[in-house]
């Protein structure tokens, strides 16, 4: 199962996934807690200027609930076959 989370609301969620087509849904964590909780809050910076928000954070959970792996500072371009590659990797070695 793919799950897609950020703190932006629903709509903004929609808009997005129907723009890109996605085929995995996009939940809504406006308040952060889901962010908190896997520690991917925090400051960030963009051109000089401080802010609040999600660091670009992927993570493989396995089917038991433990974090398989975990992918930080993403960059979207080529992502998904990254993505992909360690999990074939992980099924191997089970």
């Amino acid at each position: 199962m793919i799950l897609g989370i950020s703190p932006d609301d629903v709509p903004s969620h929609r808009k997005f996934r129907k723009k890109f087509e996605l085929p995995y849904n996009l939940l809504a964590d406006t308040g952060h807690a889901v962010a908190d909780t896997y520690g991917v809050w925090g400051e960030k910076s963009f051109m000089g200027k401080k802010y609040w928000g999600n660091h670009r954070t992927t993570f493989i959970v396995a089917p038991d609930g433990r974090i398989a792996h975990v992918f930080e500072g993403v960059q979207p371009l080529g992502h998904a076959k990254d993505v992909a590659a360690k999990i074939a990797e992980l099924r191997r070695a089970t």
